[in-house]
């Protein structure tokens, strides 16, 4: 039981009664903001943090955050307060081949991927709800792929990041999860960022919608996801095979 006496079973996924709180990074477009509006639509009361202002309309609330800077997380979530989930989808891919990788860029998508992910849920983990969600939003590139190698490995990274803490927070029946898109058709895409490395349409035909991948993480948050902890959850459109 929670301190308010709600099972931890039943708290993330609560019925239409459940004053839901969750917390989504990269809102302002791609995923996470189809993510943000899955989850309003569904009655969640969503914080949404990103550099560029968007307004998602009622239940929403945008705060401007750099996610770049690490230092920025922290500040920019302490007066959210208690919240359900937590879902970190903001990211950027830059991509090269061995022989023109960048330092710079590696940098900064682990500090995007990675050093944002774990300062978010550290400055939030104390105000998450006994049976509360988090998940992280990587990548099927995460087992390696030629010409990603830098921005696999930030994405491996979440990988551990999201076992870890399922390890750790398993005792208040919190779950940590990673759900790993293939190639997605949003604006990231179309970045000139990673030109070395045009996507590849996955074998259903068509490249991922953003819905679906919200769709699977609005299960995972739901009350049905609370046998789902340290897992990656690909969804690639045969991409894998």
């Amino acid at each position: 039981m929670s301190d308010d006496g709600t099972p931890v079973t039943e708290r993330a996924g609560g019925g239409a009664g459940t004053d839901r709180h969750a917390v989504v990074t990269g809102c302002s477009s791609g995923i996470g903001r189809a993510i943000a509006e899955f989850l309003l639509a569904d009655g969640w009361r969503v914080t949404g943090l990103s550099r560029r202002a968007v307004d998602l309309g009622d239940g929403f609330s945008w705060l401007g955050c750099d996610l770049s800077v690490t230092a920025d997380v922290a500040r920019a979530v302490a007066d959210v307060g208690s919240v359900d989930a937590i879902v970190h989808a903001a990211g950027y891919q830059v991509a090269a081949p061995l022989g023109r990788l960048d330092p710079a860029a590696l940098e900064g998508m682990f500090a995007v991927h990675v050093g944002a992910a774990a300062a978010l849920v550290d400055a939030l983990v104390g105000r998450l709800s006994d049976g509360g969600r988090v998940v992280l939003i990587g990548s099927r590139t995460a087992v390696g792929v030629a010409g990603k190698s830098q921005y696999a490995a930030t994405k491996a990274a979440q990988v551990a990041l999201a076992r870890s803490w399922a390890a750790e927070l398993a005792p208040r029946g919190v779950t940590a999860n990673v759900v790993a898109p293939g190639p997605t058709d949003t604006p990231m895409l179309a970045d000139p960022a990673r030109a070395s490395s045009a996507p590849v349409v996955p074998p259903l035909g068509a490249l991922v919608d953003p819905v679906d991948v919200a769709a699977l993480v609005a299960f995972v948050l739901g009350p049905h996801g609370r046998s789902i902890t340290g897992q990656a959850l690909v969804v690639c459109g045969g991409a894998s095979l």
